[in-house]
């Protein structure tokens, strides 16, 4: 429950890394992210969060404020650049997106990740600090494993949400329900409307 706060803003964060990426090519981007995702839990933070709380748990809560200051910084550069950058460049250079680009954008979108993973699981292993380190490595990968399920799945019904509305109205189920789908996922993340009513 405390890393919710955490869990919501890599909710949030990761369906930008789909903005300008045709529709086919969402899906195997989020999976290619979560996979990212986690390797960075159980293979990078796990190990180093269970030696840090072995050898210098005093650490744990430094290493929590260090991460958030990044992830402010990090916050502070993307209002900077929306409030500088072109709109239409910005559209142009969306739209003209190569595999390169795409190489590109998970791999910036997994170093993210590894910030808010390990916030998460820092304070994961915060709650369960007393306990033997069998339980803290058990916790963690129980939470590692679950966090990424929860992130990601939300993440792929969020960018998809409009094709199943897409599909209700084409079906003729529906169509007004249809319709506040595909609105409902318009305003969540509006960077691709394929419902043009």
């Amino acid at each position: 429950m405390k890393a919710a706060g955490v869990v919501v803003d890599d909710t949030a964060v990761t369906p930008q890394y789909v903005q300008g990426v045709t529709p086919a090519r969402e899906l195997p981007i989020i999976w290619r992210i979560a996979k990212g995702s986690l390797f960075n839990k159980l293979v990078l933070i796990l190990p180093f969060a269970l030696l840090l709380s072995w050898l210098a748990p005093s650490w744990l809560m430094p290493i929590l404020m260090l991460g958030g200051c990044y992830l402010g910084f990090e916050g502070a550069e993307k209002i900077v650049h929306k409030l500088t950058s072109n709109a239409d460049e910005e559209a142009e250079r969306a739209a003209n997106k190569s595999p390169e680009d795409e190489d590109s954008l998970v791999k910036s979108a997994i170093t993210t990740d590894l910030i808010l993973s390990a916030e998460i699981m820092i304070i994961a292993l915060d709650e369960v600090a007393d306990q033997p380190v069998w339980m803290e490595a058990a916790v963690l990968i129980a939470v590692g494993i679950l966090i990424t399920l929860v992130v990601y799945g939300a993440v792929a019904v969020l960018v998809k949400i409009d094709d199943i509305g897409r599909g209700m109205i084409d079906r003729g189920r529906a169509p007004a329900v249809g319709r506040g789908v595909s609105e409902f996922r318009h305003v969540l993340c509006p960077h691709r409307s394929l419902i043009h009513i």
